[in-house]
C-alpha cells in the first residue's frame, strides 16, 4: 500500500519484528532443465544452398547399354546415364524478444540477475533451434516442387512420399528382426550402393528394443559416444554395428488403445540441411522505437532434403 510517495515495506517484507526486517532474496542461479535441441539437427550435414530454390542433380541409373555381342560383328547400342534435377525451396524461421529499457536498468542496478538479458537472448535462439529440430522430422509441407505450407518438408513425410515407409501392425512382431531385415534389404540392393549409418527412434521406442533383446536373446547392448557428444547403444546389422540414436523429436503417436513408434534407418551422409548466408541463426537488433524497447529478431533460412529418400533409408512404423 502506498503512502504519498513512499511504499509500505510491510507489503514486500516476509517478516517485520523487533530487530528484524526480512525481505525476499533469491538464488542467483535459475533452475533450467528445459528441453532444447534434438539429436538429428546436430548430426546431419550442413551445406550452403545454391540459391532459392537450392538445386542438385541425382543420378538414378548408370549407362545400361553394355551387352554381349558377336566379336566378329560388333554393333554396340549407345546409352546415357539417367540424371534427375532436384529443387529444394528454402524456408524461414524467426523469433523475437523485446527488452524494456527501464526493466533492464532496474535489473542491472539490482545486480542479482544481471545475466538475464544474455540468457533470455540465448534462450530465444535455442527456442528457434528447438522449432527447427522438431520440423526437421515433422515439418508439415508436402512437396518441394509445389510447397503447401511455410514449414519444412519434414524427413518423415519425404520418406513416406518416396515409398520408404513400412508399417508393422502386428503388436507381437519383433522390432529387432524387422530392423535387421530392412537394413539387409537396403544393403543388398543391386541398383544402389546403400550403406546405412544410424537408426533413430524415440527413447521410449529404444527401450522396447532393449527389453526385447534382454528378454528373448539375453543380450545387453553395448554403448559408445557418437558425433554430437551423445552416448548411444548399438546394434549389429548387415551394414555393421549401427548406433541407436535417441531423439525426442521423433514422437510416439497415440492410436486409441495402442501407440505407433517410428524407427528410422538412415544414411546420414545423404541427408542435408541447405542453409542461406549462415549455418547458425542470426540475431538482428532493430532501432529503438519511441518506447525505448530493444527489439531482437532471430532469423534462420534453409531447408532439409533427404537425398535418395526412396532407396537409401527406411521408415518403420510399429504398433504397440
Amino acid at each position: 500500500m502506498s503512502r504519498g510517495y513512499f511504499v509500505d515495506i510491510a507489503a514486500a517484507a516476509d517478516f517485520l519484528g523487533p530487530g528484524a526486517i526480512e525481505v525476499n532474496r533469491y538464488q542467483s542461479e535459475i533452475t533450467d532443465l528445459v528441453r532444447r535441441r534434438g539429436a538429428f539437427g546436430q548430426r546431419i550435414r550442413q551445406v550452403p544452398a545454391t540459391g532459392h530454390p537450392s538445386r542438385y542433380f541425382e543420378q538414378t541409373a548408370i549407362n545400361a547399354s553394355a551387352a554381349f555381342v558377336d566379336p566378329r560383328a560388333i554393333n554396340p547400342t549407345a546409352g546415357t546415364p539417367t540424371r534427375v534435377e532436384r529443387t529444394v525451396p528454402l524456408k524461414a524461421l524467426v523469433a523475437q524478444i523485446n527488452f524494456s529499457l527501464f526493466d533492464l536498468e532496474v535489473t542491472r542496478q539490482q545486480q542479482q540477475f544481471a545475466f538475464l538479458e544474455a540468457k533470455d537472448l540465448a534462450d530465444t535462439v535455442d527456442g528457434l533451434l528447438r522449432k527447427h529440430d522438431q520440423a526437421l522430422w515433422n515439418g508439415s509441407d508436402t512437396s518441394f516442387t509445389a510447397p503447401t505450407t511455410l514449414e519444412y518438408y519434414g524427413a518423415l513425410r519425404q520418406l513416406t512420399d518416396a515409398g520408404a515407409e513400412v508399417q508393422i501392425t502386428d503388436p507381437t512382431a519383433s522390432i529387432v528382426d524387422h530392423i535387421k531385415a530392412q537394413v539387409t534389404t537396403l544393403v543388398a540392393r543391386s541398383d544402389f550402393e546403400v550403406r546405412p549409418t544410424a537408426i533413430y527412434a524415440n527413447p521410449q521406442t529404444l527401450d522396447l528394443i532393449d527389453r526385447e533383446l534382454k528378454t528373448i536373446h539375453n543380450v545387453i547392448l553395448s554403448t559408445r559416444t557418437v558425433e554430437g557428444g551423445i552416448t548411444v547403444k548399438e546394434i549389429s546389422t548387415q551394414a555393421g554395428t549401427l548406433p541407436l540414436i535417441p531423439d525426442w523429436t521423433l514422437l510416439v503417436e497415440d492410436a486409441g488403445t495402442s501407440k505407433i513408434h517410428d524407427v528410422v534407418i538412415v544414411s546420414e551422409d545423404l541427408i542435408e540441411y541447405h542453409w542461406l548466408s549462415d549455418v547458425n541463426p542470426r540475431v538482428f537488433q532493430l532501432g529503438l522505437p519511441s518506447s525505448l524497447s530493444t527489439q531482437m529478431i532471430v532469423v534462420k533460412f534453409g531447408a532439409i532434403v533427404v537425398k535418395g529418400a526412396g532407396y537409401a533409408h527406411k521408415r518403420l512404423r510399429f504398433t504397440r
